[in-house]
């Protein structure tokens, strides 16, 4: 639904992952099998990549001052299940925490995690406060205060909404 840019580094596939299901319509992309391809998930890996996602997207609303949309999954039990690995480069000794391998999504997500840590970026990702959408987003504003993913739908909508209840 948003019109934003993508958000920096790793964050894009924890912002995809997070936006496989359109809360409105109920459409999921992990129910196909080119959703599920993206994110390189077999059908039995889908219940899980679910719990992963909504545990992210309680966190992403958390990131925006609202809380969890049902009970989830603290991300943080999720997250320590992750086999990763330190990797160094040896041409600038720069490192990171990277997935064990390539497969995982669960390793794929926390190694994200922690270098949007690293970077500062993110509690820049966030949810869409509108209870329709929470569509994960990145917020670029400067005082990192965004509420929706989209000023011309959701922000419109709530504007509407708040214009209406008082004229009403």
């Amino acid at each position: 639904m948003s019109e934003r840019s993508a958000p920096p580094g790793g964050l894009a596939v924890v912002q995809a992952l997070v936006n496989t299901l359109d809360i409105e319509t109920g459409g999921d992309a992990l129910d196909t099998a080119e959703g599920r391809a993206r994110f390189g998930l077999t059908e039995d890996a889908v219940d899980s990549a679910r719990e992963l996602r909504e545990s992210l997207r309680a966190t992403l609303l958390a990131h925006a001052g609202h809380p969890p949309h049902r009970a989830v999954t603290p991300l943080g039990d999720l997250l320590a299940r992750a086999p990763l690995v330190v990797t160094v480069d040896a041409a600038d000794g720069s490192a990171a925490l990277a997935p064990v391998d390539d497969g995982p999504l669960l390793s794929r997500i926390a190694a994200a995690v922690a270098e949007a840590v690293t970077a500062g970026t993110w509690k820049r990702l966030k949810a869409c406060e509108a209870v329709s959408c929470h569509w994960a987003y990145y917020d670029r504003s400067p005082a990192g205060r965004g509420r929706w993913c989209s000023m011309q739908v959701c922000g419109a909508r709530a504007k509407m909404r708040r214009y209406r209840e008082r004229s009403g």
